[in-house]
């Protein structure tokens, strides 16, 4: 397990947010999010621009009270993840997708079962997904290939709705298709993990 004792916390939660060529969902989750977050305590909101093309750092840079960290290029998910934990100074971190299919309305609840069960990390089980079949197929065949290679137990390890403990954030070091697998790493290295069914929503 990870010592964070002395580890630096500036504010109660960080919510960190890759954008990817998102320039029109970008102002309506900036919304969502503060929204909730304002009733719940001090926050920060971490966007990491990786590599858009479109106007999506342009709109980024209009927000207020935000922190954006400007990618130099398209480097993927996981390296997107890793820029927003090293640069969040919450005590509790949360992530979530940019594309709005996530439902910062979640949040509470998954904060409530990891103060409740005394969990390290908690992850979103997107149980009625609205992807396309195609990739609903794709995701049961990964998660039934992790289950059988690396024993994990967690049905949903692609949703990026997840509340972590700092301790466990920084403890990563991610890089190329590593998101996938931040539950298992974390399990390896001792932490707690739980999961809970969240909202799903079309893109």
């Amino acid at each position: 397990m990870i010592d964070c004792i002395n580890d630096t916390v500036k504010t109660k939660y960080s919510v960190v947010i890759p954008i990817h060529n998102e320039e029109g969902n970008i102002s309506v989750i900036d919304k969502e999010v503060r929204e909730v977050m304002s009733s719940l305590g001090d926050f920060e909101i971490v966007y990491v621009n990786d590599g858009s093309t479109d106007n999506s750092l342009n709109v980024l840079r209009k927000l207020t009270q935000a922190k954006i960290i400007d990618l130099n290029r398209n480097y993927g998910q996981a390296t997107a993840l890793d820029a927003g934990f090293k640069a969040s100074s919450g005590e509790i971190v949360i992530s979530m997708d940019g594309d709005g299919q996530n439902d910062p309305h979640d949040i509470p609840k998954m904060l409530k079962k990891l103060h409740d069960e005394n969990l390290d990390v908690v992850a979103g089980w997107r149980r009625h997904r609205k992807d396309k079949s195609g990739i609903r197929v794709l995701t049961n065949i990964g998660r039934f290939m992790r289950k059988r290679l690396i024993q994990d137990p967690v049905h949903d390890t692609g949703c990026t709705l997840r509340v972590y403990r700092r301790c466990a954030v920084k403890s990563l070091d991610l890089q190329g298709e590593m998101h996938r697998y931040i539950l298992a790493l974390l399990r390896l290295k001792g932490f707690k993990i739980g999961e809970i069914e969240v909202n799903h929503r079309l893109r």
